[in-house]
C-alpha cells in the first residue's frame, strides 16, 4: 500500500497572488521581508511594497500588449526585484521562467524557443548573451529589456543600456498600479492555470518547462509551512525566525521557500545578490539569521572549510539540507560547529517536478541516518519495481509519488509528459529509494540519467549531442563521476577514424558552448567502444562500473 502522509491540510483554492498578498488592496504590513545584505537599512521591501511594485509591473505589462498565457523570462542572478518579476508576470495573466544566468547564447535561446516567451529580462552584465540568444530565436529588442542590480531599481536611477530599455519602462505608474487588479482563480480550471515553466531535465533528456500551477505553488508552500509550525513554541520560534536567501531565485527551491513562503508568514528573508562562502558566511553573523536552508556542497564547506569557525554562527537554531542526497558523516560534522545537542541537520526530498518538495522531517525529531523524511502533509509515495509493482518494506525500487504540488506537465512535452506521469497521477521521479521499518525512506541511487553538479541538474544527452558535433568524433557517452567529493561530467568518446583529438581538443570545444556546470570536469576518455543495448541505448550503468574501476580522478584542468 502507498505511504500517506500522517498529516492532511486544507489547501487554500484561490490564485497565488491572493494566497501571498489577501487581496489587491488590503491592508499589509510594511515591515521589512525581503531585505538587501549589501543596504540593509534602506533597501528592502514589504509585502506592502512587494505588492505594490508586482501589481505596477502586471499592469505595464498588459499595456505593453503582455496577454494571457504569454511568457515573462527573466534571465539574471538573484535582486531585490526577481520576485516581483515573477509575481507581476502572475498578475497580469502570464506565465513566468527564469533562465540560469550562467547560461551562453545557445542555451537561453533554447528556453527562449521552448517556453515561447514574449518578453525577455535580462541582467545588465548578461545582454550581450541575452541578445544573441534573442537574434538567434528572431525575438524583436523591442521585447527585451535590462534588468539591474535592484539598487538602481530601488533608488529611481535605472538606465537603459544602448538600444534597450530599462525594465523600470514597463512599470506602470504608482497611481495605476494602486488601481490594478489581478484575475481571481475561483473554478478549477482557473487554479490549475499554468503560471511558471521551471526548466528541468526530468529523467533524462534536455529541460523541459515544467508546468506549475496556482494550485501547486500554494499546495507546496502550504505544507512547508505546516512542517514549520509543528514544532514546540513554533508562534515564538517564528517571531525571531530570519532566513538567508543566497540560493538562485531562477530555481523553484528558492522561489517556493524565499520568495513565497518566508513573505506570506512574514518572516524576514536577507537576500544575497550571489553566493561567496565567506560572504554568506558574514552574514549568518551580521544579521544572526536563524534558519540555514543549504545544499550538499555548502554543507560540505562549511564542514571543512577553517574559516567557518572564525565566525559568529550561535544564532542559528535549524538547518536543512536539500537539492541532492549528503551523507550522514558530513551532516555530524558540521553539527560539531555547535554546541553538543544544538543543530541537527535534516535532509529532506523534492523536485522540480513537485514544485519543490515531497518528503521532509518533523522539526523536533533528531535525522541520525542519511534518511530524507516521511511524506509532508496531503503527499503519498510508493516504491516500486521495473514493472510498477509495489516492493516489500525494505527493499529498493523507483519512488513514486502523488501529492496536489505534482506538475501539470511538461510545457509541449506530451510524450515526456505521458513517461513521466500516470494516469492515475503518479510521478515517476526515477530515484531510488527505500523505507525503513520507522517509515523514514532513504534516497540511494538514480536510475534517471541526470548528473547534479552541486545541485545543478547536467542532462548527459545534451552533452553527448554537443560533442557529436565535434568533426573528430564519431560517438560520445556521458555519465557521472566523483571527483574530489563531488560528481561532475565524464566524457567516454570514440574519435572519428583517422582522427586524434586530444582531451583539450575537446574541453576547448565545449567551454564555450555550455555554463560552467556542464564542462567536462570529471574528464575526457578516448574509447574503442561504448556499450549499448540492441536498440542503440547506452548503457551507462557500464560506463558507471568501468569509471569506478578507473578509480576517482583528479579534475580536469580547464
Amino acid at each position: 500500500m502507498p505511504v500517506k502522509s500522517k498529516w492532511s491540510i486544507d489547501i487554500p483554492q484561490v490564485s497565488l497572488p491572493t494566497y501571498l498578498f489577501g487581496s489587491p488592496d488590503g491592508p499589509l504590513p510594511t515591515t521589512p521581508t525581503l531585505i538587501s545584505t549589501v543596504k540593509p537599512d534602506t533597501v528592502y521591501l514589504s509585502l506592502h511594497t512587494y505588492r505594490q511594485w508586482s501589481k505596477r509591473l502586471a499592469a505595464g505589462l498588459q499595456a505593453a500588449g503582455f496577454q494571457p498565457g504569454d511568457r515573462l523570462l527573466l534571465f539574471s542572478g538573484n535582486t531585490l526585484f526577481f520576485p516581483v518579476v515573477i509575481q507581476g508576470a502572475i498578475m497580469a495573466g502570464g506565465i513566468f521562467t527564469g533562465a540560469n544566468p550562467t547560461y551562453v547564447a545557445r542555451e537561453l535561446a533554447y528556453q527562449l524557443r521552448d517556453s515561447g516567451a514574449k518578453f525577455l529580462i535580462s541582467a545588465e552584465g548578461s545582454l550581450d548573451t541575452a541578445l544573441e540568444a534573442a537574434k538567434e530565436v528572431g525575438l524583436d529588442q523591442s521585447h527585451i529589456f535590462a534588468f539591474d542590480d535592484g539598487f538602481a531599481t530601488f533608488e529611481g536611477r535605472g538606465k537603459g543600456v544602448g538600444n534597450i530599455k530599462n525594465w523600470t519602462s514597463l512599470l506602470a505608474s504608482e497611481a495605476e498600479g494602486e488601481r490594478f487588479k489581478w484575475e481571481e482563480a475561483t473554478t478549477k480550471e482557473q487554479l490549475d492555470r499554468t503560471i511558471a515553466l521551471n526548466y528541468s531535465s526530468g529523467t533524462t533528456g534536455v529541460p523541459k518547462g515544467v508546468m506549475i500551477t496556482h494550485t501547486n505553488y500554494i499546495a507546496n508552500t502550504a505544507q512547508m509551512a505546516h512542517l514549520g509550525r509543528l514544532t514546540a513554541d513554533s508562534e515564538e520560534k517564528e517571531k525571531r525566525t530570519r532566513l538567508l536567501c543566497f540560493l538562485p531565485m531562477y530555481h523553484a527551491m528558492a522561489q517556493t521557500i524565499f520568495g513565497v513562503g518566508a513573505a506570506k508568514r512574514g518572516i524576514p528573508v536577507y537576500l544575497m545578490p550571489k553566493f561567496d562562502f565567506l560572504d554568506m558566511l558574514a552574514c549568518v553573523q551580521k544579521f544572526r539569521i536563524t534558519d540555514l536552508t543549504l545544499v550538499p556542497p555548502v554543507v560540505v564547506a562549511m564542514s571543512k572549510h577553517p574559516a567557518t569557525k572564525q565566525f559568529d554562527l550561535s544564532s542559528v537554531e535549524r538547518v536543512g539540507s536539500g537539492a541532492a542526497p549528503l551523507g550522514r558523516d558530513v551532516c555530524s560534522e558540521l553539527e560539531k560547529l555547535w554546541p553538543a545537542g544544538k543543530i541537527n541537520v535534516k535532509q529532506g526530498w523534492g523536485m522540480t517536478e513537485a514544485t519543490c518538495s515531497i518528503l521532509g522531517w518533523h522539526p523536533d525529531e533528531i535525522s541520525e541516518s542519511f534518511s530524507v523524511g516521511e511524506p509532508n502533509a496531503n503527499c503519498a509515495v510508493k516504491i516500486v519495481d521495473e514493472n510498477g509493482k509495489e516492493v516489500a518494506q525494505g527493499e529498493r525500487g523507483e519512488l513514486w509519488c502523488t501529492a496536489p504540488n505534482i506538475m501539470k506537465g511538461y510545457w509541449n512535452k506530451p510524450e515526456a509528459t505521458k513517461e513521466t506521469l500516470t494516469p492515475d497521477g503518479w510521478l515517476k521521479t526515477g530515484d531510488i529509494a527505500y523505507m525503513d521499518k520507522d517509515g523514514k525512506f532513504f534516497i540511494v541511487d538514480r536510475m534517471k540519467e541526470l548528473i547534479k553538479v552541486k545541485g545543478l541538474q547536467v542532462a548527459p544527452a545534451e552533452l553527448e549531442a554537443l560533442l557529436l558535433e565535434h568533426p573528430d568524433v564519431a560517438d560520445a557517452a556521458v555519465i557521472g563521476v566523483t571527483v574530489n567529493g563531488e560528481e561532475y561530467p565524464r566524457a567516454y568518446i570514440i574519435p572519428q577514424v583517422g582522427s586524434k583529438p586530444t582531451e583539450q581538443d575537446i574541453h576547448k570545444f565545449m567551454e564555450p558552448r555550455v555554463s560552467r556546470a556542464k564542462r567536462l570536469v570529471g574528464g575526457v576518455r578516448f574509447v574503442d567502444e561504448i556499450p549499448k543495448n540492441p536498440s542503440g541505448k547506452i548503457l551507462r550503468k557500464l560506463l558507471r562500473e568501468q569509471a569506478k574501476a578507473e578509480g576517482e580522478a583528479p579534475a580536469a584542468k580547464l
